[in-house]
């Protein structure tokens, strides 16, 4: 069922939220029949946004992703486990025929959430998605997944992340190509505040608390069949990690931002630093976080973590 929406998108109410692991199946068969028929390429985003209703935390799985990520253990939805939530809808959406690029082989650049109100494990919750920002990358093109989610009933955002993808080595007609990029910036590694020994079960331990079973983070055999040399860790277990090792200092209501610079090949020892900065007061206003490869010294992710 659809209808129009004041955002001149068309909203499409699904009847529960997709199953991921079927998303995937469904766009590697499609990945498969472009190999055989070259379709022309789409330049444009759908004109829609996904609706999900009947939204509940699972209690059992986020007890288990706080466990997982080592954050405490409240009635209170961390953050990343909203994202690992919603994120369904999301790829409901890059799954859909007039969507442009493909799914499989995104590339998760930049992530930003803003948590606004608190929501418990048992609030039933409203889950909108749609594409935004198609844009020329300089290594092919990118586009912003947004995800609003809604106490049901309730017209405000509770919770909002943008998710930022690249779909390496695609460049659409008409869609502008940056130049050269300038040099990088040099890393120069802080003293690590932690330091995290991941094994290879890492994407899998990940996976079964997140729903996210994307071959890539599963195991060597799976991740080499899509171009990697090993599995790699999921980038929200590593922002989802370093969000809670900030601790409860961040409140209830946060902006909380990362930007993925170079995977996580599993087994890792991953270093971490994070800074808190305090306001006049003395009071904590936010942490900057970094992690970076133990033995290459390499970064992989640096981000943000703000009061609102």
């Amino acid at each position: 069922m659809s209808a129009p929406t004041a955002r001149g998108l068309e909203t499409v109410e699904l009847p529960g939220m997709p199953s991921l692991s079927r998303l995937y199946v469904e766009a590697a068969r499609e990945a498969a029949k472009k190999l055989v028929r070259k379709a022309p390429a789409r330049t444009a985003l759908p004109r829609a946004r996904h609706h999900v209703t009947g939204v509940r935390p699972d209690l059992a799985k986020m007890t288990e992703y706080q466990a997982l990520l080592g954050e405490t253990k409240l009635d209170v939805a961390p953050a990343g486990y909203l994202h690992a939530l919603a994120f369904p809808a999301a790829m409901s959406v890059m799954a859909r025929d007039d969507f442009p690029l493909p799914l499989l082989g995104m590339i998760h650049v930049r992530n930003r959430v803003e948590y606004r109100a608190p929501v418990l494990y048992r609030d039933l919750l409203e889950v909108t998605a749609w594409a935004e920002g198609l844009a020329g990358h300089r290594a092919g093109t990118q586009v912003g997944l947004v995800v609003e989610v809604r106490h049901a009933g309730n017209d405000d955002v509770a919770w909002r992340g943008v998710s930022t993808y690249l779909a390496k080595g695609v460049f659409l007609p008409g869609l502008d190509k940056p130049g050269a990029a300038g040099p990088r910036e040099e890393f120069r590694a802080p003293l690590p505040t932690a330091l995290w020994r991941l094994g290879s079960e890492t994407g899998r331990e990940y996976a079964a608390v997140s729903g996210d079973f994307n071959p890539i983070h599963l195991s060597s055999i799976s991740a080499r069949a899509l171009g990697m040399r090993r599995s790699i860790a999921h980038g929200m277990y590593t922002a989802s990690r370093a969000l809670a090792e900030v601790g409860p200092q961040k409140g209830d209501a946060f902006a909380w931002e990362v930007t993925f610079e170079a995977p996580v090949f599993l087994p890792a020892r991953v270093c971490l630093n994070i800074a808190d900065s305090a306001d006049a007061a003395g009071a904590w206003e936010r942490s900057d976080f970094v992690g970076w490869n133990a033995t290459s010294g390499r970064r992989h992710f640096a981000g943000r973590v703000v009061r609102l």
